[in-house]
């Protein structure tokens, strides 16, 4: 162990040193049972106190920033050495902007309502009962993330908000970073004497630490909420012995009806596949309607080959565009995560159907259009967690609803789907008062 000044607090930081198997289960339990421990300290308090800890974790984080950034510059160097993907340099870099970015998205975090002890519905039984369902935390949360140190701050923040104490397991790529930011974290509730063990961070990247919070840690892990990529995901979705909140990818669309306005259409889809290429709001395939195709195809595809991005195409858009790279069925399945989209002409409102139905991941999918009836169409029918009309698939995004932070964007139907914020790390209880009832 050694330990480092945080905003005047002195907080103890793990050395990231793989523990041996049986060390390593033991490890991972103990953090399980003081993170139950942490999760009922949680209870007895109060919605203020929450908001406290949070301005105080947003202060330890700019307070931290230069630690923090040298973190990140490590980590960088090292992805760089391993040959990361551009997209995936960009999911993990930070620099004073988006750090400030970060501390911004906790005190958005800790202005939101309380969530929790909400009464959600009420209602008095014709015997006298009055019962009312009133919101609680799920307990105590797991969230096993990849390269985005961002996610250790959202995930951490927003389980403080919604009352529920959380385990972190960051990838390999990022962990010098995620440990500076969780150790701020950790500083700040120590300094507001709030149960530190709310938010603790799996100290090795062993991925065998992962099997041992698939397996709910005895008991003490309630949810796991996975956020990376497709192998990931579909892991968690098959090991865990939990409920598990996640998606498998984003592999969102974006249609372009006949209707639609040349200039928005251009500028929308140039940000939806490239103001950043790495995240899962960012558009992957672009359906072109045939009534507009042949004069608005290739508007939008020299706005997007301007700006570096490789496009593959059908046979109907390889006829328009001229010489680009045929597009497979892989491609129609594929999350790039990269400045690549793959294109293809459909008929129509229905055709564009069609094609979400067969291909879509159900996290975001988007049309343009000044067809009002036609929009409404698109939304009544598109199955997806979000859709949206006349604006760019990359507002998917718990920043953007005004959620301050997200944990990740659920496409299941079962409990959170959308962004998952605070609200949606509640579930409920009921309470029943009676006045001497007794049932015949």
């Amino acid at each position: 162990m050694q330990q480092r000044p945080i905003c005047g607090t002195w907080v103890r930081m793990t050395v990231q040193t793989p523990p041996p198997s049986a060390a390593l289960a033991e490890t991972m339990l103990d953090m399980g049972r003081r993170a139950r421990a942490a999760s009922r300290e949680l209870g007895l308090l109060t919605a203020q106190d929450r908001t406290r800890a949070l301005k105080a974790i947003a202060a330890a984080i700019r307070a931290a920033g230069p630690e923090i950034l040298r973190a990140n510059e490590e980590d960088m160097a090292a992805a760089r050495a391993k040959g990361l993907a551009p997209s995936m340099l960009d999911r993990l870099a930070l620099d004073e902007k988006r750090l400030e970015g970060i501390a911004v998205g906790v005190e958005t975090v800790a202005d939101l309502p309380d969530p929790l002890g909400r009464e959600l519905a009420r209602w008095t039984r014709p015997n006298g009962l009055d019962i009312a369902r009133i919101s609680v935390p799920l307990g105590v949360i797991g969230i096993i993330y990849e390269s985005r140190p961002n996610v250790t701050v959202d995930a951490g923040v927003l389980c403080l908000r919604s009352g529920n104490a959380a385990i972190l397991r960051g990838g390999s790529e990022s962990a010098k970073t995620s440990h500076a930011l969780a150790d701020a974290m950790r500083g700040a509730l120590k300094s507001e004497e709030m149960p530190v063990d709310a938010i603790q961070l799996v100290a090795t990247t062993d991925r065998e630490a992962v099997g041992h919070m698939l397996g709910g840690l005895n008991g003490a892990l309630d949810v796991i909420v996975p956020r990376g990529g497709r192998s990931l995901v579909e892991r968690v979705q098959a090991e865990a012995r939990v409920p598990v909140i996640g998606h498998l990818e984003g592999l969102c669309h974006t249609f372009v009806h006949a209707a639609a306005d040349p200039k928005k259409a251009v500028d929308i889809v140039l940000n939806a596949k490239m103001r950043r290429t790495g995240v899962c709001g960012s558009t992957e395939t672009l359906l072109m309607d045939v009534a507009a195709a042949p004069t608005l195809l290739p508007l939008i595809a020299k706005a997007l080959t301007e700006a570096g991005c490789e496009l593959r195409g059908d046979g109907r858009t390889r006829a328009i565009l001229g010489d680009i790279t045929p597009a497979t069925e892989e491609d129609w399945a594929t999350e790039y995560l990269d400045a690549i989209l793959s294109i293809a002409v459909v008929d129509g409102l229905p055709g564009a159907l069609a094609h979400l139905a067969r291909w879509s991941s159900g996290h975001t999918d988007a049309i343009i259009t000044e067809d009002a009836a036609a929009a409404e169409a698109f939304i009544a029918n598109v199955d997806s967690a979000i859709v949206v009309h006349n604006a760019s698939t990359q507002f998917a995004d718990g920043g953007e609803f005004g959620f301050g932070a997200e944990i990740g964007i659920a496409t299941g139907r079962i409990h959170a789907r959308g962004p998952v914020g605070a609200e949606q790390l509640t579930t409920y209880k009921y309470a029943v008062r009676g006045t001497g009832q007794v049932r015949p």
